[in-house]
């Protein structure tokens, strides 16, 4: 190659090996399942964590030109996750970098995307694991279903110009389709899994999922195919499930024929929290370490609120019915991670992400320290990405948030965000447009309040939740 340019700016790059620096004075919950601790050091190198430990056994051993931070008390725990998000149905690349942008500013480090158009979704994942444009690290799916699925308009949306179902991010999955190659083309994506959508057989699941781990790609599905039942989908190994009050189908009694014709919920068999089939279900995802992906609270959201009373009386019915089954999950020892399916409106200045997880501790039973594990180690282990982030742990990615409150006293202290620190990068809440409180100034730095805080970058008009991808459960 003759060109050797060095390609577009990329200003929010990850930290670069051989730059240290560290964060001392924290109070650091580290995701691993201790106790906050106090008085605590994070040693970064570059992109990744070097050491973690006592500050003063810490500054002993630090090389003379790391660059020092000093917390002052302030909470850090790790880079938060969401484990449904959807930013390509269809393309819109300002709403896109406008939602991501959003989220590393408010402690997101990582996102599973759940099927969109990959051919932008790659490009995104690209972008922001390059530092060209701010947002979490982005792992994507993949999604396979049967032929019937394809006439759903959002497969059209993902699939401009090209054939839904006939493109390898989005394939239709027939007896005579070979899934060595299906799953190869899905790989050819840089897909991180294979989602397994709607309207096949638990046959055909368990040879997806067969096939899929044989290659060595995981499989995220929805907690109900059509035909094939929750419990089947468990069976068949799926490494995650997602929607919560999917699994409400669970030993149904009315055959569970096709997506489009899903047999009506029989709320009151679960308003005890205590359904015996669905425990002989949840028995079975500890079993197999089936992550739920519980979407708990989307049905509360403004973006499936609806219009007139039939549509907020559906609403209403499916968040409590979200509501009991997550916590009958939580119980039986399922591990939970905490998706959105949907986004808050681009002018609220914080991410849907932070009103699912105040639902799962004010409806679901789970305490703040419970929650925050959902949203970052069981995040990752959703992801594929266990071994690389999820918790403040030496080898990981320095994937932190730094926050002025507790969020083990109040889940809502998440809104006091000072700082992330993703991949060595530091971005700065004050730069999103929010107060500069200053947090974790380098050492000797002027005091907040004497300089010029820089200028709020412009935020793009991102399409509300529902207007870009029509959520894709009960309705």
């Amino acid at each position: 190659m003759t060109d050797e340019t060095s390609g577009a700016p990329a200003p929010h790059a990850p930290a670069v090996k051989g730059t240290v620096a560290v964060y001392r004075g924290a109070t650091l919950f580290d995701g691993t399942g201790g106790p906050a601790r106090r008085s605590t050091s994070i040693v970064i190198d570059g992109p990744v964590i070097l050491a973690v430990g006592d500050d003063d056994r810490i500054a002993a051993n630090l090389p003379a030109d790391a660059q020092v931070f000093d917390l002052d008390g302030r909470f850090v725990i790790p880079g938060l996750i969401d484990a449904h998000q959807h930013i390509a149905t269809p393309p819109d690349r300002p709403a896109a970098e406008a939602v991501l942008r959003r989220l590393v500013h408010s402690g997101v480090t990582a996102i599973r995307d759940m099927a969109d158009d990959l051919r932008q979704v790659g490009d995104l994942a690209r972008a922001t694991l390059v530092g060209e444009i701010p947002g979490p690290d982005i792992r994507y799916a993949a999604l396979m279903a049967g032929p019937g699925f394809f006439d759903d308009p959002r497969t059209h949306q993902v699939s401009q110009g090209e054939t839904p179902g006939a493109v390898p991010w989005m394939q239709a999955i027939t007896a005579d389709t070979d899934l060595r190659i299906a799953v190869a083309l899905a790989r050819g994506t840089h897909a991180s899994a294979i989602k397994v959508y709607a309207d096949l057989d638990h046959a055909t699941v368990a040879a997806i999922t067969a096939e899929a781990h044989r290659q060595g790609v995981p499989v995220w599905a929805h907690a109900t195919i059509f035909p094939a039942s929750p419990g089947e989908i468990v069976a068949a190994g799926a490494d995650s499930v997602s929607h919560v009050t999917l699994l409400a189908f669970e030993g149904t009694d009315e055959p569970l024929t096709s997506y489009k014709t899903k047999p009506k919920v029989d709320h009151e068999r679960f308003a005890d929290g205590d359904d015996p089939r669905i425990e002989e279900l949840f028995a079975l995802m500890r079993r197999r370490d089936t992550v739920l992906d519980a979407t708990a609270g989307m049905w509360a959201s403004e973006a499936l609120a609806g219009e007139g009373p039939e549509d907020a009386e559906r609403a209403a019915a499916n968040t409590e019915l979200a509501a009991v089954l997550t916590a009958q999950a939580h119980r039986a020892g399922v591990e939970i991670a905490t998706g959105t399916d949907y986004e808050t409106d681009p002018g609220d200045p914080f991410p849907a992400l932070f009103e699912e997880l105040a639902f799962l501790v004010r409806r679901c039973g789970m305490s703040p320290a419970q929650v925050l594990r959902s949203a970052t180690l069981i995040g990752a282990r959703s992801a594929g990405a266990e071994d690389v982030m999820g918790s403040v742990e030496v080898g990981k990615l320095a994937n932190f948030v730094v926050l002025e409150d507790d969020p083990l006293l109040d889940i809502a202290n998440l809104r006091s965000v000072a700082l992330t620190v993703k991949r060595g990068r530091r971005f700065e809440r004050g730069d999103f447009g929010g107060d500069d409180s200053g947090a974790g100034r380098p050492e000797g730095a002027e005091h907040p309040g004497t300089e010029e805080p820089a200028p709020a970058e412009p935020a793009a008009a991102a399409r509300p939740a529902d207007a870009t991808h029509p959520v894709e459960e009960t309705r």
